[in-house]
């Protein structure tokens, strides 16, 4: 297996896409965040309200912003126009934060760390809001769930 962001002297390089097929891509990545019952039992109406506001609400926009800007944070990162990016943000039965980041583009190169980004700095945000009533917060899992087009498609198995 070879390392797709090194040259052949072995120094980081930008993948070149050039001679890649445009197709339509998207994927999907999951972060949960495990806030606690002191924090979930705030829960109301699917929302939890902090004097800096809805946190879910503030987490969904910081994650479609975050990946929108994937190709500034990540090195060697391709910038992308997204197409679509949707976050959606639910408690599971364990009383678990669990958000998803669905990115999608028509392009030469995969989206999997726009979707990844978006959850992550969504699971980000829900820490920053909610720091203040707890230092025992645990962002315990982020991944990719799925992505479509490009080279070979992933989909999940162990759910």
């Amino acid at each position: 297996m070879s390392l797709t962001h090194l040259n052949a002297d072995g120094n980081p390089s930008m993948v070149d896409v050039s001679e890649k097929a445009v197709t339509k891509r998207v994927a999907k990545a999951r972060s949960i965040v495990v806030l606690g019952d002191e924090i979930m039992d705030l829960l109301q109406n699917d929302e939890i309200n902090t004097k800096k506001g809805p946190v879910f609400q503030t987490a969904i926009i910081a994650g479609v912003m975050a990946a929108k800007r994937t190709g500034e944070l990540i090195p060697l990162c391709h910038p992308l126009g997204l197409e679509n990016c949707q976050v959606e943000i639910k408690v599971n039965e364990a009383r678990e934060v669990v958000i998803e980041c669905t990115a999608s583009v028509t392009g030469k190169t995969g989206i999997e760390m726009e979707a990844l980004t978006g959850a992550s700095v969504a699971a980000l945000t829900i820490y920053d809001m909610c720091k203040a009533m707890s230092q025992h917060i645990v962002i315990k899992e982020t991944r990719l769930i799925a992505k479509t087009g490009g080279k070979k498609d992933f989909i999940l198995n162990d759910e």
